[in-house]
């Protein structure tokens, strides 16, 4: 009986052993995966743009993927900063460029816009991420939230599938 449970122990620690390297290799993957994803993505330059220029990436960004964008003056652009457009729906995009996490009032800005605007939907982008209270009054107003990490996929799907380097926005007139 005491060889049996000694088996069944070592088994165990076997399993267990095991388990922890084959965990250990999955995250070292997802890792590397996200490591990639950063590097084809360009956020190291995103994090280095001006709100304008952050502005004119995402035109670039979500003309690629099919929409048809127009970005706004600036001032008095009622807190849309962009506007797409996707067969009939209209879609605002207030976006920040931020070294801190994203607040509510950037939330509260874009629900009055898409009121303003009459538009469909109503998005943030940004390169950092957004705060509790923001995430639940945009979930409240139906608003998506774009925050780094899906920045970063975007991105990278769309320098994978073009196969260029990134635009250089330093170059840009604002």
């Amino acid at each position: 009986m005491l060889k049996l449970l000694y088996i069944i122990i070592f088994l165990y620690i076997i399993f267990l052993i095991f388990y922890l390297i084959f965990d250990y290799i999955k995250k070292e993957k997802l890792k590397k995966i996200y490591i990639e994803e950063l590097r084809q993505s360009s956020i190291y330059e995103i994090d280095r743009m001006n709100g304008r220029q952050f502005e004119e990436y995402l035109s670039y960004l979500y003309e690629f993927f099919g929409y048809q964008t127009e970005v706004t003056k600036g001032s008095g652009d009622f807190g849309a900063d962009l506007i797409l457009k996707d067969n009939n729906e209209t879609i605002i995009v207030q976006a920040k460029r931020y070294s801190n996490k994203v607040s509510l009032q950037a939330v509260q800005e874009i629900v009055a816009a898409k009121k303003y605007y009459n538009a469909n939907h109503a998005w943030v982008v940004t390169n950092n991420y957004f705060t509790a209270p923001a995430r639940k009054l945009a979930d409240a107003n139906e608003v998506l939230l774009v925050d780094r990490d899906l920045l970063v996929k975007l991105s990278a799907q769309m320098n994978r599938q073009t196969n260029q380097q990134p635009i250089d926005l330093e170059q840009s007139s604002y």
